[in-house]
């Protein structure tokens, strides 16, 4: 598991990326890295800060219910997103390493097409999303959104398949996880691509 520091300094750099990428506009978005799994600890960026300009101390470590620790390593004052208990929700059930939540256009404008999931296959960027690019269909859950994030994690928690490591929030946005930020981001890439596609051939 990496350390706090280290992990403050990775969520800074994704989430410059990311911003630069347009999906994380104005202070929107949040990431989060997995410290610990007994008792479960995360890293979440801080709520309210430009993502594109993030400190590697802007960050809060949050337990498993999404709530700040006493000790906080990061920057003081700081506080988490409302979001980190859905962090913390996918994290916990799905074993991520990290987690991203992204304000992409294609995944929002997918689940208004396909409310009750979208639907993959035959198609070679698969294999970045860690599936295969043939025979093998793939359901992107999508969900209401809601600013109880408890709902938000049962809804996530029904829909769960270990092989589709993604959740759309419709109207709000996209959560992928991996085993570190790096595999979440190809994920994440690979996954605005499929539903760019998506959207793109359902005109």
């Amino acid at each position: 598991m990496p350390d706090a520091l280290a992990a403050g300094a990775a969520l800074a750099a994704e989430s410059a990326r990311y911003t630069g990428m347009g999906w994380m506009r104005g202070t929107s978005g949040n990431l989060s890295v997995t410290l610990s799994r007994d008792p479960l600890r995360l890293a979440v960026t801080a709520s309210g800060l430009d993502k594109g300009e993030l400190a590697p101390t802007d960050f809060v470590v949050v337990d498993g219910a999404g709530e700040p620790v006493d000790e906080q390593p990061g920057g003081p004052g700081l506080r988490p997103s409302a979001e980190a208990g859905l962090h913390a929700r996918i994290a916990a059930v799905s074993g991520a390493g990290a987690v991203v939540h992204l304000h992409m256009l294609a995944p929002v404008v997918a689940a208004e097409l396909w409310p009750c999931g979208i639907v993959l296959r035959d198609l070679e960027m698969l294999k970045g999303f860690g599936r295969s690019a043939e025979d093998d269909e793939v359901r992107i859950p999508v969900v209401p959104n809601s600013q109880d994030m408890r709902v938000l994690g049962d809804a996530f928690e029904r829909g769960f398949d270990p092989a589709t490591p993604a959740l759309v929030v419709a109207r709000h946005g996209v959560y992928v996880w991996g085993d570190d930020l790096m595999t979440a981001r190809h994920r994440a890439e690979c996954l605005e691509w499929l539903l760019r596609f998506a959207t793109e051939v359902a005109r």
